[in-house]
Order: C-alpha cells, then sequence, then structure tokens
C-alpha cells in the first residue's frame, strides 16, 4: 500500500526561463498557462513580464484568438479563474483576476486588479487571450473526481509545453492526488520534463514535489481544498504522458497513517489550508 504524504506549507517559487523571437515569420515567443471560459493567460518565454501590447496581441493572435475583454476576464474569475500576473487585454488595458486575495496578491481585494488603459504600449506585461476553441492545457477544476491527463494523452506529449491545473473543491475537502500513470523524460534532477505539485492555488506557495520519470509517486492529500499542478516539457525528448486522478475527500474519510502528527490531523483540521 503506498505511503501518503500529508503537505506542510513552504514558500518556493521556480523561475523557468526560456528564449524566443520569430521562427519562420512566426512569433513563438509564449507559453500556455492556466484557462478557462475561453480566456488563458500567457507570458513571453523570457519569464514574467517580457511582452509589449503587440507583441501580446501577436501571441494571441497566432493562436486564432485575440487579447481578452476585460468582461470576458471577469468571466473566467467568477468561475474560479485566478492569476497573480498582470497582463495586457483588449485595447491596451491592463489587468489581473484574483478569486482570493492574499497581502502579496491582489492588494487584499478580490476581482479584476485593473491598471486601466496604458498610454505606454512598449510597457511589458504578460497577456490575457481570449478563443473558446483553443486546445486543452490546464485549467480550473471544480468537479468533485477527475482524471487530468498530459496534452494529447495517450500520445506522447508535445515539446516545449507548460501547462497549469487549478483545482478548487468545496470548503472542507482536502484533495487526494494519486498518480496513475506516468511517462516523463527521465533526467537526475528532473530539470527537462517534469509534473509539479503544490498545495496551493498558485505556482508560488506550497511546493509539494517535481517528478519525471515512470516511477509512480506516493499519493498525496492536500492540506485544504485547493491544489495546483503544474506540467513543462523541454525543447527535446517527450514521453507518453500521464494520468494524475484527484478525488475531493470529507474530513474524516482521511485514511489512518502511522504517524502522530496525520493522526492528530483527522480529528482536527483547524490547521488545514481551507479556501
Amino acid at each position: 500500500m503506498k505511503k501518503i504524504i500529508f503537505l506542510f506549507l513552504v514558500a518556493l517559487h521556480l523561475d523557468e526561463a526560456f528564449g524566443w523571437g520569430f521562427r519562420n515569420g512566426i512569433l513563438h515567443n509564449s507559453i500556455w498557462l492556466e484557462q478557462a471560459a475561453g480566456v488563458y493567460h500567457r507570458e513571453s518565454r523570457n519569464g514574467k513580464y517580457q511582452l509589449t501590447y503587440r507583441e501580446a496581441r501577436a501571441v494571441c493572435e497566432y493562436e486564432g484568438g485575440q487579447l481578452a475583454t476585460y468582461d470576458q476576464l471577469e468571466e473566467a474569475r467568477k468561475i474560479g479563474f485566478h492569476v497573480c500576473a498582470a497582463g495586457w487585454l483588449h485595447k491596451g488595458r491592463v489587468g489581473y483576476p484574483i478569486v482570493k486575495p492574499t497581502f502579496n496578491c491582489g492588494f487584499g481585494k478580490k476581482g479584476i486588479i485593473d491598471y486601466g488603459y496604458r498610454l505606454n504600449k512598449s510597457e511589458r506585461w504578460d497577456a490575457y487571450c481570449y478563443n473558446p476553441h483553443a486546445k486543452e492545457c490546464g485549467g480550473v477544476l471544480t468537479e468533485q473526481e477527475r482524471i487530468i491527463k498530459s496534452p494529447g494523452y495517450p500520445n506522447e506529449y508535445e515539446n516545449e509545453q507548460i501547462c497549469y491545473w487549478h483545482i478548487r473543491v468545496k470548503l472542507g475537502q482536502p484533495i487526494l492526488l494519486q498518480f496513475l500513470e506516468m511517462d516523463i523524460e527521465e533526467d537526475t534532477d528532473c530539470l527537462s520534463d517534469y509534473v509539479e505539485v503544490y498545495d496551493s492555488y498558485d505556482d508560488v506557495h506550497g511546493f509539494v514535489g517535481r517528478f519525471c520519470g515512470d516511477m509512480l509517486p506516493d499519493d498525496i492529500i492536500s492540506t485544504g481544498n485547493v491544489m495546483t499542478l503544474k506540467f513543462l516539457s523541454d525543447s527535446s525528448i517527450t514521453g507518453g504522458g500521464f494520468q494524475i486522478k484527484y478525488t475531493a475527500l470529507e474530513p474524516y474519510s482521511i485514511p489512518e497513517l502511522n504517524s502522530s502528527y496525520t493522526a492528530k490531523a483527522n480529528r482536527d483540521f483547524s490547521h488545514f489550508n481551507f479556501q
């Protein structure tokens, strides 16, 4: 029987840096992030806040979409779209959607954090695109149970993918995460292709672990009702992908563990990160 890991909140942020530019006359300078209601967040392959307004428009149009309007971003936010990164919107507006404000994100406010229409279109931000027919790569998940699959599964995933899945279930429900299948390019420190798990609603806080190869990680139980999964692939070798199942648990249905801490946790959930 697999060992179940209880998570402890750890503040850790891993930044990724990628080269970008025009290739064969087409702009290839952004990465896929989470999406909801046809809205998705883009950032440059150079990292956060590297796109001018012109470049932001170009990356959205390259995928068959356009910069999202304020109203489209708000509709996505209403169903759980939460990103702590300002991005270009339609007609040169800048903002970002906050579902649950924190001290470091959203200035303590819920809603669209609006920077207004920018006079200087050379300012560098991320981008929020709108395309209801965009490929599936990440998203906001609120079902009680679901299997998360790598892009294109059961076919091999593609190079240069970044996907985020944000899981939010009912208040008071911890989340059980189970790795069903795993075939991701393997290297010693999982620096090429990998899946990361966070015990939070973003990839800034609550880092749990980074996984690659074909060995199935232990089951994981969150400390609250939110989790984030991040998948990244580099520009070379790919693999068969993965299937990861999450299940929303009732507070007192958590399995017994051989640990005084976890035994206490089964009786007292006051320390859990419920949101």
